[in-house]
């Protein structure tokens, strides 16, 4: 806020104008009606547009009305909107009769913020229901208060002519509504009726006849695509941000057909209910998930799955949906097309639950255009519900999970996205471009950092693209234009070799994977970086300054560096890749480095084949194709197939996502915890052979040879698992201990993507919080991959303003 008024001005009582700018999220949310309403409420004069850098109004009239006008124009905003700033000055009074809205001003630099994509309200919901109202069945009903934003926008100004709606001219209805200041729609650029908005297909192929898919005629295409997904069928579904791949979640045959069909092996699919009532019989609903679900936000919400229905005969869609997983991924409809496929009240029955899974070929970017859908999709579905209003912007679903009674986000995408973060520090204009695993990237200037939704995988040219594209469209929507570019310090990361082949003279500055998640964790807190943070960052991959694949490591940092306290002690990983696919090969490179036998007897020594185990015990014996690892991850997987829970993953941790499950098993009660024996790191420890005398070395040893006394015992994989996990927080207290005696460091950040396993997170914060730490865990962006880039780019200014004022 800027230049409030002075009692002697208010006092005066001559008329006076004030100009006033408002940033934020301030367009696309019903704030020019807002402010018109405020405006003519106080008998003021003037105008209210739109611009590049926000809302600016101009507003003539007694002063003390005037000073209401400034006093309320922040505190009274629609529900959508978030103000940022506003500032006012004195201006000429003009002798203005009346207070308009005007054309939207184009040019200059993009100062105001894009909303993301809202869940249909309530409103719009009872419309759509009611058959007296122009728009009931309408799949394109929204309002200023709902609907599309981010995923339409073309460009700014935000007007029906920057987004995917100007191909649809308003018939007179809507453009009444549109026009009436005391209406709903009152400038809702979306806004569109049965008359003139978007129209919804249903294409099928035709029995028999090869060619393109061909449209269902007499029906209403919302009602036969239920009975289809009723019938067992698999429906590409176009959503906000891209297709959904759908089928009826309590249809085993259906699912597994998805999952064929999609080569998803055993990865959990999420599911959409048709209500919260559907829902209780298979999952725990505590009220910050309630929040979620039914929210205007509407992500994915990861719930801990009932182990025992308390319905007798309800269905159990969840052990086919999510097989292994000990959470369901759930969330409810937030679109008039989603409320139209579940079916309104008197509507015949379809499915309570659907599979709504990304609308993709396995490794590839979610489809967005109609064309690509019939074309890429064309093995996988069985028909195309679909649309002709087209979507500028990819945006998958979000996926959050909630623990110990905060958010914690696992993919940050429709409903957050383009939402910038309030940074702690000022960066110089910068473009981060992530990891290539769950790449997100992130543009930066001043105390603002924008990310972008989800892109994906970057293994897959599909994804490079999207890359690119997610790069253009954010530039053109936010006033950065980057000076410098931030990568991850991996040689081959195709990330960063884009940040090298695209930097056309700008500095590109390359960041340590864990130091970026460590900066991450601390610029979401807030943190300015005058004091380190011990950095707890636990995930599967990480290239290291040594060389080697890091992964386990307990790091003192701030934003201008870092320093190695402690790792997971190096263990060779076997085959590389092929040692992430078969963690009974991480299982028997841990053993041996324990020094115990590879007995038959052991789960993880029977999976694997026999002539491979040759093989194996060959290629570690003279260190062939054998980088060294302190990976946690690699670490879970290794218990994982030692314990019999899971020896070949289908899909990113689901060897630690399996162990987690059995952990949750365990009888309560048990307080037995191995124990990681510390020691100093000496030259044997470097990947390289080299010295290495810094940092404190967690050996897991002992933990193996624990596991094995247990399991030779008849303990079963629940008790050892969770005995397990008691071990790795139990490591976690003791290292942040040592930190905190010798360097007085009494903060601890938990990143990296280990840390999604809400079991191990609560178990770490509770130890740490018990012995007076200050624990910080990711509550605005993930704490794997997906906020790398945040860390990136608070890592790579610091590092380049240094770099400055050392010339």
């Amino acid at each position: 806020m800027s230049g409030p008024l002075s009692p002697a001005a208010v006092a005066d009582g001559t008329p006076l104008r004030r100009r006033v700018t408002v940033r934020g999220v301030v367009q696309g949310v019903g704030f020019r009606p807002y402010v018109y309403t405020l405006a003519t409420g106080l008998e003021l004069s003037g105008h209210v547009t739109n611009t590049p850098e926000g809302v600016i109004a101009e507003v003539e009239g007694a002063p003390s009305a005037v000073a209401r006008f400034c006093d309320r124009i922040a505190v009274q905003a629609p529900p959508l909107a978030r103000v940022d700033s506003v500032h006012h000055d004195d201006v000429p009074v003009t002798g203005d009769a009346a207070f308009t809205i005007l054309a939207s001003r184009t040019g200059g630099p993009a100062g105001t913020l894009i909303p993301p994509d809202t869940a249909t309200c309530a409103d719009c919901l009872r419309e759509l229901a009611d058959p007296a109202d122009r728009r009931h069945r309408h799949p394109f009903i929204n309002c200023t208060h709902c609907g599309p934003r981010f995923t339409i926008v073309t460009g700014l100004p935000y007007d029906r002519s920057h987004t995917t709606m100007a191909g649809f001219p308003m018939c007179s209805d809507c453009a009444r509504e549109y026009a009436d200041p005391a209406d709903r729609r009152f400038h809702a650029q979306p806004v569109a009726c049965p008359a003139c908005g978007p129209r919804l297909r249903l294409l099928v192929p035709r029995p028999g006849v090869s060619g393109p898919p061909e449209p269902v005629a007499g029906a209403d295409p919302a009602a036969e695509a239920r009975r289809l997904l009723a019938d067992g069928a698999i429906l590409a579904v176009k959503g906000l941000g891209g297709y959904h791949l759908a089928c009826d979640a309590t249809n085993p045959e259906a699912v597994a057909l998805l999952r064929r069909r999609k080569a998803r092996g055993d990865k959990p699919f999420a599911v959409m209910a048709r209500s919260l009532d559907d829902l209780w019989h298979l999952v725990r609903i505590g009220a910050e998930e309630r929040s979620l679900l039914d929210g205007a936000t509407r992500p994915i919400v990861l719930l801990r799955r009932r182990r025992k229905v308390p319905v007798a005969g309800a269905p159990r869609p969840a052990d086919s949906v999510a097989p292994g997983s000990p959470d369901l991924g759930v969330m409810l409809p937030y679109t008039p097309l989603h409320h139209l496929l579940f079916g309104l009240p008197g509507d015949p029955d379809g499915p309570s639950l659907l599979v709504m899974t990304s609308g993709n070929v396995s490794g590839e970017p979610i489809v967005t255009d109609d064309g690509e859908a019939l074309a890429r999709l064309a093995r996988l579905a069985d028909g195309w519900l679909t649309h002709d209003r087209p979507i500028h912007v990819p945006c998958d679903d979000s996926v959050v999970r909630v623990c110990d009674g905060s958010l914690l986000p696992l993919r940050r995408a429709r409903g957050y996205a383009p939402l910038p973060l309030t940074l702690p520090v000022p960066v110089r204009p910068a473009l981060a471009v992530g990891g290539d695993l769950k790449n997100v990237l992130c543009l930066g200037e001043g105390r603002r950092a924008w990310l972008s939704a989800h892109i994906g995988d970057m293994d897959d040219l599909a994804t490079q693209h999207a890359f690119e594209r997610a790069v253009a469209q954010l530039e053109s929507i936010t006033p950065v234009r980057p000076e410098l570019l931030a990568a991850d310090r991996h040689p081959a990361y195709r990330s960063a070799r884009w940040a090298d082949r695209n930097a056309s003279g700008r500095p590109v500055v390359r960041v340590q994977h864990h130091h970026a998640h460590v900066a991450a964790a601390m610029a979401e807190h807030g943190l300015d970086g005058s004091r380190p943070v011990i950095g707890v960052a636990f995930d599967g991959t990480g290239y290291g300054d040594d060389g080697a694949v890091w992964g386990g490591e307990i790091l003192l940092a701030d934003y201008d560096g870092f320093t190695r306290f402690g790792h997971l002690a190096y263990v060779p990983l076997p085959g590389g890749d092929a040692a992430v696919r078969r963690p009974y090969r991480m299982a028997l490179a841990h053993l041996r480095a324990a020094g115990i036998d590879w007995s038959q007897e052991l789960a993880c020594v029977s999976a694997c084949p026999c002539d491979e185990r040759r093989v194996l015990e060959r290629q570690l014996e003279r260190d062939l194709n054998c980088v060294p690892t302190s990976s946690m991850g690699r670490l879970f997987d290794a218990v994982s197939s030692l314990v019999g829970v899971c020896h070949a993953v289908g899909y990113e941790a689901q060897a630690a996502m399996e162990l987690e499950a059995a952990a949750l098993e365990a009888p309560a009660g048990d307080p037995v915890a191995y124990a990681f024996a510390l020691r100093p790191a000496g030259p044997t420890d470097s990947s390289r052979g080299g010295a290495d005398e810094g940092p404190v070395l967690a050996d897991p040893a002992p933990v193996f040879a624990a596991i094995v006394e247990d399991l030779r015992s008849g303990a079963g994989p629940a008790v050892v698992a969770a005995r397990f996990h008691r071990a790795v927080a139990g490591l976690v207290h003791r290292v942040c201990v040592l930190a905190r005696e010798q360097h007085a460091v009494e903060t601890v950040a938990l990143t990296g993507g280990v840390f999604a396993n809400s079991l191990l997170s609560s178990a770490c914060a509770a130890a740490l919080g018990a012995d007076g730490f200050t624990v910080l865990r990711h509550r605005l962006v993930p704490p794997g991959d997906g906020g790398l880039a945040l860390g990136q780019l608070v890592v790579a200014a610091r590092a380049e303003d240094r770099t400055r004022a050392n010339d």
